[in-house]
């Protein structure tokens, strides 16, 4: 039995995907007809529309990924989806992998209050990990590449704490780059094995917090 197969062996997977979709419909409507007139020269009357000019969109800048000349620029902020505001299983793993998606923002950018703002203290992993990210971050330096893919998420959604539920991660970090100030090589990330993590979250006051995110097997 792989080391993958005996990670998952207690936790039964199950997949969630919520869509949201929108239409607008427009009609319009016109048409009329003259009516007759006697024996008058004139023309008739004919209203007059003028046409209210729609307001021009602000750009928005693109984004553009880190790489060997420069760091990432216009870096969007991650979104927490609707099904990650749910205290249900599929709520419990959208909200986990919205937590990497922030992890990755903090890697690009050096921005680490996104992820804190929804993370306890002290976090096992966030110990080891985010001050490499401020260190990398910090004085001309930035990194390229090295950024985190989750390939499953799975929780039996039992308590095991008051109101504290643990959700099991599956990933692997991407080879990547450490760049510094005058663009030299700082240091190199190489892929990872595939990684698992451990995380204790809790659902309060409408949201989830992770409490703490810890690897396995150090």
């Amino acid at each position: 039995m792989t080391s993958r197969t005996l990670f998952f062996a207690r936790l039964r997977y199950s997949a969630a995907a919520v869509f949201a979709a929108s239409a607008l419909t427009l009609t319009a409507c016109n048409g009329g007809a003259t009516p007759p007139g006697n024996d008058s020269t004139s023309a008739p009357a004919s209203a007059s529309v003028t046409a209210t000019p729609s307001p021009t969109p602000t750009p928005t800048a693109a984004y553009k990924p880190a790489d060997s000349k420069g760091k990432a620029e216009n870096v969007p902020v991650p979104v927490l989806p609707e099904a990650a505001k749910a205290e249900t299983k599929e709520g419990l793993e959208a909200f986990a992998k919205y937590w990497y998606s922030l992890l990755n923002y903090a890697f690009e950018t050096g921005d680490l209050e996104p992820v804190k703002a929804v993370t306890g203290t002290p976090c096992a992993m966030c110990d080891k990990i985010f001050p490499g990210i401020v260190k990398w971050n910090a004085e001309g330096r930035w990194v390229s590449g090295a950024s985190i893919t989750v390939h499953a998420v799975q929780t039996n959604f039992v308590k095991t704490g008051p109101g504290e539920y643990q959700v099991a991660v599956q990933s692997q970090q991407r080879a990547g780059t450490l760049h510094n100030a005058d663009g030299s090589i700082g240091q190199t990330v190489t892929e990872s094995q595939m990684l698992g993590d451990i995380m204790v979250a809790k659902y309060d006051g409408g949201f989830w917090r992770a409490l703490n995110v810890d690897r396995l097997g150090g």
